[in-house]
Formats: C-alpha cells, structure tokens, sequence
C-alpha cells in the first residue's frame, strides 16, 4: 500500500459521498439479483449460510453480536417480516464511510474490479492480506460470508477493532524482507522441490511459505484472495513475496469446483511483478486496472502444468 493506512482525506468529503453511493447502488443491485433468484455461479458455488426457519434462501438478515445468524433480524417502519433486510456488515459500513473522512487505498475502478467477483462468488470464503481503511467495504461487499483479514502490526489490529469489533482479523509475522526478493527467487528457482504447488504450507521448508499462520487459515478453502499487504516500498520491509507464494499454493490445492480468484495491488512495483508472473501466472491474468491485476488460478488437478506453479514457457510472461 503506497498510501498510509492513517493518511486522512479530510479535503475531500465529496469522494465520502461519492462511495456511499456507490455501496448503495452495489447493495441494491445484488439484493434485486437474489430476488430474481437468478444469481449465476459460474465461477464456483460458495457455501451460502441457511436463512431462518420459515424464510426463503433469498431474503436476508442482519446477525448481531452473540447472536446466531439466524435469531435476529433488522426491522423497519413498515416493512413486513418476509420482506429483504439490510444485510448488517452493509449497514456498519454505510455509517462507516458516511461519518468517515477516511477512504480506501484503491480506487473506484481498482474496487469495481473485484466487486465484479464478489457479485457473484459472495457468499463466499475471502482473504485478505492486509487490514486498512478498505477493510469494512470488503466485509460488507462479501456480506453473510466468511472474510478474514491478516495484518503484520498487531497494534494496528487492536486500533481498528475499537472501532469495528466485527471485523475477523489475525496477526502474521513475516520472515522477509524486501532486500531479499532477488535472493529468495534464485534459491527458489534452484530447487523448486522444497516449494511445491501442493505441498503442506504449515510444514513446508520453503523459505517463502507462510508456516505461522493460524490452523484456520489452512484448513479452510479461499474462493477470493485479495493481497495488498504487507508493506514493500522500502527496503526492511517484509514485502509481498510469502504472500503471494501462500496465495498460489491456497490456490493449487484447492479441491472445491472452480478457480480461486486472486487480486494483487501495487503491480507497479517491480516485486509485485515479478512474483506474480512466477506464481500467479501470466497465463491467469484475466483483468487489469489501475494498479490492481486480478488472476484466476485453478488448481493443481487441472492439469496443464506438470506439477509447476505456471507452464514453464509462461512462467516469466513470455
């Protein structure tokens, strides 16, 4: 992230108002699809959560602290029982960023691009390296599903959930630094054996595997990830390369239908590039904008790339 996750945007309240819209509009649009009844699925079928005893699969409702998911529900002024609610992670965010001068790292195109996923994979399991000022938008776009966060500054992570106790957030101690990308990569490229695609990450000998993270983040099944941390715009900073090395095994050892989706931001740094065309893929590129690209990486079972990370004649874009 380029931008400090405490850089206020006070001069600029009229981009506040600018994204409430744009989370209203988003909300209204997937609301009026799970009316319809007529979501597609395409790209995987998520577990969705079971509605309340006596409701159809396609209303929603709004769980609150303590409660079960299926016990509690928003009312409003005359609005019968039966009829769609606010899903409550879109409500916190609405008041959020409408009492906010603060706003996301990325952009509105960058945001666009992946609420496209969301639109349709929501509900869904979602990961997300980093936690900023973004993190409640994430939360309500993937409303009712299981997002997580992982964060490198444990203090960061009390601060934020002052004010936000429901977001689900772990801390992660990184083992790099950005002054050994170059190095790690080589010693990657010299033995590949130690880093396979499908490999135990928890045990794994690979000096770019994330091995301390907690059991749940292995055991479960990541249909969206998003990576825009940790910090890698300066030399004793951790730096991407173990996150995005974790991701593309999370994403060849995937045994659930479908591809994961993978977003990586900042690809104008030279790291980023070079780590996502080694394990992401040039092949799986399948949108860009700004400085946001998004992959779509099936897994291992596949076919198609001999027990590799990519195809050996597009692993370095070529």
């Amino acid at each position: 992230m380029e931008i400090s996750k405490r850089l206020p945007l006070s001069e600029s309240p009229w981009l506040v108002r600018s994204l409430v819209a744009v989370i209203v509009v988003t909300v209204g649009f997937i609301s009026l699809q799970m009316w319809q009844g007529k979501r597609d699925y395409s790209l995987a079928d998520c577990t969705s959560a079971s509605p309340p005893h006596g409701v159809e699969r396609d209303q929603q409702w709004l769980p609150g602290d303590g409660v079960e998911r299926d016990q509690q529900w928003l009312p409003g002024d005359g609005v019968e029982r039966d009829q769609q609610w606010l899903p409550g992670e879109v409500a916190r965010a609405l008041v959020h960023y409408a009492t906010s001068r603060i706003l996301p790292q990325q952009n509105k195109a960058e945001i666009n691009l992946t609420l496209e996923v969301l639109s349709v994979r929501s509900p869904c399991n979602f990961l997300v390296f980093g936690l900023g000022y973004d993190s409640t938008l994430w939360n309500a776009l993937n409303a009712h599903g299981n997002t997580v966060f992982l964060e490198e500054d444990p203090n960061w992570i009390r601060e934020v959930l002052q004010s936000q106790p429901g977001i689900k957030a772990h801390h992660v101690q990184y083992q790099t630094t950005i002054s050994m990308a170059d190095a790690l990569l080589l010693n990657y490229r010299r033995d590949e054996s130690s880093c396979s695609p499908t490999g135990a990450l928890r045990s794994s000998k690979c000096e770019l595997a994330l091995t301390n993270l907690p059991a749940l983040i292995y055991e479960t099944e990541w249909d969206v990830i998003m990576i825009d941390a940790p910090r890698g715009y300066f030399d004793a900073a951790p730096g991407r390369m173990s996150a995005i090395f974790t991701a593309a095994v999370m994403a060849r050892k995937r045994k659930k239908e479908g591809s994961t989706d993978i977003f990586l931001h900042d690809v104008d740094r030279r790291v980023e590039q070079m780590y996502s065309r080694e394990f992401l893929c040039s092949s799986n590129l399948v949108g860009s904008t700004g400085r946001l690209w998004h992959f779509r990486v099936p897994p291992s079972s596949s076919g198609g790339t001999d027990g590799f990370f990519c195809p050996r004649d597009m692993s370095n874009g070529e």
